[in-house]
């Protein structure tokens, strides 16, 4: 398999010139657990680990490699692990906050990125159509989608359970302005075929869902044979098991790669509010019509926002999501200001620790 069937480009080759004269190669990461990788490129696949030197540069779980990365990496003697020496620069990413608990030498409910997958071209935003619709989820969804640089397209899965799937094409038309939305059904192969405009050789597509919409299902009817778990869905909530448990990158033998993610019970937004914006244009454009640019939707005069609430052109729900999301953000920023901060005055405590350290060496020394 050559770079260009794993999705290597110009940009990629560009960013990698700097690791070419230290002998080392690119490859693209297709497997990861707990810092152990698999990786890929045009001499085979081989099990990986960060160096020390990358390991001591890496400030947080970001800044370490996640499924669908290109790393500079040197080829093994014999039976030893690749070692991977840099990351190369994402055209795109997916992440979510994680919030990690415990004591107090790991911070209490310390706050960090989770990297999903990178340098994805598409994302399928599946939701199943036998109960699992939600377009609260969705418009979550296509913000974080937005936010990550990729394309979203929506995949209504088990059309075959929907006796109107048509309504809810045009539900979700409605939140996904000018969005691709395909109806389809992976049990029966029925509508499959429309997957494939978005399956080039060389791009890669993530899938994104909560467990039991069928992504696995997807997956392996492009596949062409069954490689990834298919799980039962409970029927009392109609909501399924994690039967992914890990993120892997899978090549088509028709051409593109797809990343299968785990279902998502949660997923809580990272980044800033242009994704956001991009979600809800039609509320930025409304809220660009009200009468003062602090307008805050409540019981100002002339706010085009609670007009439009009133006359129903609007959704109160969508507009709660919109509210609710936008807060999500802003207390993320915040969080994020005071990590910061803290980081500032950290590496500042150290200068002014260093500074003293030096004098008092210069002091014994007898030069001051």
């Amino acid at each position: 398999m050559n770079l260009h069937n794993l999705g290597w480009n110009e940009k990629f080759s560009r960013y990698f010139k700097e690791y070419e004269n230290s002998g080392f190669i690119p490859a693209r990461v297709i497997l990861e657990h707990k810092q152990i990788y698999r990786v890929i490129c045009a001499h085979g696949e081989f099990t990986a680990e960060v160096s020390g030197k990358f390991l001591h540069k890496a400030v947080s779980r970001a800044d370490f490699p996640t499924v669908g990365d290109w790393v500079a990496v040197a080829l093994p003697s014999g039976d030893s692990k690749v070692i991977i020496h840099g990351l190369i620069p994402r055209k795109s990413s997916f992440s979510r906050k994680a919030v990690l608990a415990g004591g107090p030498k790991y911070g209490y409910g310390k706050t960090e990125q989770q990297l999903l997958a990178a340098n994805i071209d598409n994302a399928f935003l599946v939701s199943g159509l036998d109960g699992d619709f939600n377009l609260r989820r969705l418009e979550r969804y296509l913000a974080i989608t937005w936010d990550s640089g990729a394309n979203p397209v929506v995949i209504l899965n088990k059309a075959d359970l929907c006796p109107d799937a048509d309504a809810y094409i045009k539900e979700v038309g409605s939140i996904a302005f000018g969005i691709p939305v395909l109806a389809i059904s992976a049990t029966e192969k029925d509508g499959i075929e429309q997957l494939y405009e978005y399956l080039e050789d060389g791009k890669t597509v993530v899938f994104l869902g909560s467990s039991g919409v069928g992504k696995s299902t997807i997956i392996n009817s492009l596949l062409g044979q069954e490689i990834l778990k298919v799980g039962e869905v409970r029927a009392y909530d109609r909501r399924g098991r994690h039967t992914t448990t890990h993120r892997e990158l899978l090549f088509l033998p028709k051409g593109g790669i797809v990343i299968d993610t785990p279902g998502l019970r949660e997923l809580q937004m990272w980044g800033d509010e242009e994704g956001l914006k991009r979600t809800f244009d039609d509320i930025e454009e409304l809220a660009a019509q009200c009468r003062f640019n602090d307008c805050k939707h409540n019981s100002e005069p002339g706010c085009a926002v609670r007009k439009a609430l009133e006359d129903g052109s609007l959704n109160a729900d969508r507009f709660g999501n919109y509210l609710k999301l936008q807060k999500e953000l802003r207390h993320l920023s915040l969080r994020q200001n005071q990590k910061e901060k803290r980081q500032s005055e950290r590496a500042w405590d150290k200068r002014i620790r260093q500074y003293f350290k030096e004098r008092k060496k210069l002091q014994d020394e007898g030069i001051l």
